[in-house]
């Protein structure tokens, strides 16, 4: 059956559109939102955290710029939850992407397995 999803995604990002392709061929209707200019605010990724069951570290572009930039490999450990979820909503180049909801539930990054699973008949 297909669903509505919310998509945070950056349009030049091969993961995400392969993403989007992937849904589009199960039949999803997206709603693509541009994660670098319209990041999820703090309160959207408190809920998607745990609608996904990852631990907040997870959501980190770890293999991105702004990653590097601001030093966060070696920080992470010394940040509370609440200082992730600031870090990230702040600056939607550091979350891992794509994002996908379909508001009960949420995956991160892209593997063609676990989207069809999550978001599948």
């Amino acid at each position: 059956m297909a669903k509505k999803l919310t998509v945070y995604q950056y349009p030049s990002c091969d993961t995400c559109r392969k993403a989007i392709k992937t849904l589009q061929g199960e039949g999803h209707e997206l709603k693509l939102i541009h994660i670098k200019e319209s990041p999820p605010s703090v309160d959207e990724l408190r809920k998607l955290v745990a609608d996904s069951g990852l631990p907040i570290g997870k959501w980190f572009n770890t293999a991105g710029d702004a990653y590097r930039s601001l030093g966060l490999k070696d920080r992470m450990a010394q940040l509370s939850d609440d200082e992730k979820l600031a870090l990230l909503a702040g600056n939607g180049m550091l979350i891992k992407r794509p994002v996908v909801s379909d508001g009960q539930k949420a995956t991160v990054g892209y593997r063609e397995e676990e989207l069809k699973r999550a978001y599948g008949e």
